[in-house]
């Protein structure tokens, strides 16, 4: 199952589905990506090729790669396991992209990490579901931007205690991520003190899950965590509505997405909690009365990139993925500049542009933002390191090359709309 609708069409030989898209300059700095434009995940894959379209005109503005421009090269996964892993290897050895942005798709991102690694490409990872990359590399760079499975099953734990919840399970679709989400969920319950009680796994694509359902609910947990893609959590509501809506429900991350409300009956999941990544800055939160208190988090930030976005595309607003895809883009981008500048020349190896860019964003650096590329591109190439201040985060890397992330964003569900509420601090060990 891809990750695509955790965030809620271009032919084979395009270079992007967007209509205004340029065509590509002859020096160009070529960033390959592989988006769903086609098949059941397609509603998402134009509007996050949008937001790193957006960032590429942002810094080649800001005088992209000491005058050379980047370009985007986008492939179409058709939301298939199959066909994506051909597109996949398309850039990898037909366009010989040395910088690669994706996929969204977490099976496919792991299919081809050998392949990275041998070709020692430059691999950006900003969906959700990304796989983890907890381990030392000597070529290929691999980085991650959004929370992992760790922190969000953190958040979910912390949530629980906090409601005064003693018992909870998870009815869970067998895919690594959600696995992830549901075994952190668990394991920090119980650290935390609280008892999990049996839980029920399934497999996506069946036409009913009344059995896993009621077995699920068999076990009188006061929460039960619904750890799911949007498709089949439809199906699951919709059947736990029928028969009665035995128990009460925490929500993955994968779920806040208008698909599955409008998939539901209207009001069935209506006051129940979730998490998912919070984009607000880290600066923009603080914590009130202590470690245990009330996290307050203003959106200034999200606001003014949503508001930019839409003035480019029409109107349309950008989905919570598109802030890290645009980031993906501006960190590389920035990578390469600073590496230019202070070496004379761009790195060879995945492995260094990674640790470059990991070196940029350490705490003690000048913050650059992303609403100001020209002036932070020209420091950059001054030879002066800075970190960036992006439209989903202030980026922290741990020595593997994953953002660290301090707060998830709680919110519930009233009709057809999702209502944010206090965020959660995440203080767990840092694990990725």
């Amino acid at each position: 199952m891809g990750t695509g609708l955790l965030v809620g069409l271009a032919s084979l030989g395009a270079a992007s589905c967007a209509p205004t898209a340029p065509a590509r300059p002859e020096d160009a700095v070529i960033l390959g990506a592989l988006l769903p434009f086609s098949g059941s995940e397609s509603a998402i894959g134009r509007n996050l090729e949008q937001a790193m379209l957006l960032a590429i005109e942002d810094v080649n503005a800001a005088g992209g790669l000491d005058g050379r421009p980047f370009h985007l090269r986008s492939r179409d996964s058709h939301s298939s396991p199959e066909r994506g892993l051909a597109q996949l290897f398309e850039l990898l050895y037909t366009d010989r992209v040395a910088y690669l942005i994706g996929p969204e798709e977490n099976d496919l991102a792991r299919e081809i990490a050998q392949d990275v690694t041998a070709l020692d490409v430059f691999h950006m990872l900003p969906g959700y579901a990304a796989p983890t990359v907890a381990r030392s590399e000597t070529r290929g760079g691999r980085m991650r931007l959004a929370p992992s499975a760790f922190h969000v099953g953190c958040a979910l734990a912390k949530l629980a205690v906090f409601e005064g919840i003693d018992t909870v399970n998870s009815l869970t679709a067998r895919d690594d991520y959600n696995v992830g989400v549901s075994s952190a969920f668990s394991t920090r319950f119980t650290v935390l003190g609280g008892t999990i009680l049996p839980s029920v796994t399934f497999t996506s694509g069946e036409l009913t899950y009344t059995t896993q359902i009621k077995a699920a609910f068999a076990s009188r947990a006061e929460r039960t965590l619904l750890a799911a893609y949007p498709a089949t959590a439809s199906t699951i509501v919709t059947e736990w509505t029928v028969s009665g809506r035995p128990g009460t429900w925490f929500l993955g991350p994968a779920l806040r997405t208008e698909v599955l409300l409008a998939n539901i009956p209207t009001g069935a999941l209506d006051g129940f909690l979730g998490v998912s990544p919070s984009l607000s800055l880290r600066s923009e939160c603080h914590v009130a009365g202590g470690a245990q208190g009330t996290v307050e988090c203003t959106t200034g930030n999200a606001a003014a990139f949503i508001a930019r976005f839409s003035r480019r595309w029409d109107g349309e607003a950008p989905l919570p993925a598109a802030h890290f895809y645009y980031d993906g883009v501006v960190l590389l981008a920035m990578g390469l500049v600073y590496a230019q500048a202070t070496s004379g020349t761009i790195p060879s190896s995945g492995f260094e542009l990674q640790k470059i860019i990991r070196e940029l964003n350490r705490p003690g650096h000048d913050a650059a933002s992303w609403r100001d590329m020209k002036a932070a591109m020209a420091r950059l190439r001054a030879g002066i390191p800075l970190r960036y201040v992006g439209a989903a985060a202030e980026y922290e890397f741990d020595d593997y090359g994953a953002s660290r992330h301090h707060f998830m964003q709680r919110w519930t569900i009233d009709g057809d709309a999702f209502v944010d509420l206090a965020p959660v601090a995440v203080d767990c060990p840092f694990r990725q």
